[in-house]
């Protein structure tokens, strides 16, 4: 198969459909790659994504629990968020976790740079690896309502092959991680 950088599209127009403090939501008129004038919907993500898989000494890892309020679910994932772009996504991915589950860690690993949902957004997480934890106090935004459980990585990896863990960056980092671990 031959690979193609040339760009397929032709964008037309573009308008603002919708905008706040996370997400900026454009509509392009558009020639699509068959030729047909269409439309595409982008979503710009204000923010970077991360997330942290913190492991202790003894294969333990820290969970989040929460309800999400766009699915009406609740989830459990590593603790993630979103990250200033102004900073650098390690600065946001130590606050994060600091804030979320109340740990800091000494050593810092970049697991995976990820395209969150490449239809449809422009969003890039980062995901890193978080070793030698000091566990502290949590302080989540006043919009969270967090349950934090620490648990060995075979059990969070359990919950990931029963389908219990959906969520995209903790799919991810579990997958990374045990690799990564060989837990």
């Amino acid at each position: 198969m031959e690979k193609t950088t040339k760009q397929p599209w032709q964008t037309l127009t573009k308008k603002v459909i919708y905008d706040n403090a996370w997400i900026h939501v454009e509509e392009h008129d558009v020639i699509n790659p068959a030729g047909k004038e269409t439309i595409y919907g982008i979503v710009e993500f204000k923010n970077y994504a991360i997330g942290i898989l913190p492991v202790d000494e003894e294969g333990n890892i820290w969970l989040i629990g929460q309800h999400r309020y766009p699915f009406n679910l609740y989830s459990w994932e590593i603790p993630e968020g979103g990250g200033k772009k102004e900073e650098d996504p390690l600065e946001n991915a130590k606050r994060e976790l600091l804030e979320e589950a109340g740990l800091t860690a000494q050593n810092w690993t970049l697991i995976q740079e990820i395209q969150v949902s490449n239809s449809v957004t422009n969003e890039i997480g980062f995901i890193y690896l978080a070793q030698n934890i000091t566990e502290g106090n949590s302080n989540p935004d006043e919009d969270e309502d967090l349950l934090i459980k620490k648990i060995p990585f075979s059990e969070a990896y359990a919950m990931l092959e029963n389908g219990e863990i959906k969520d995209s960056l903790t799919v991810i980092a579990l997958l990374k991680g045990k690799i990564l671990l060989g837990l």
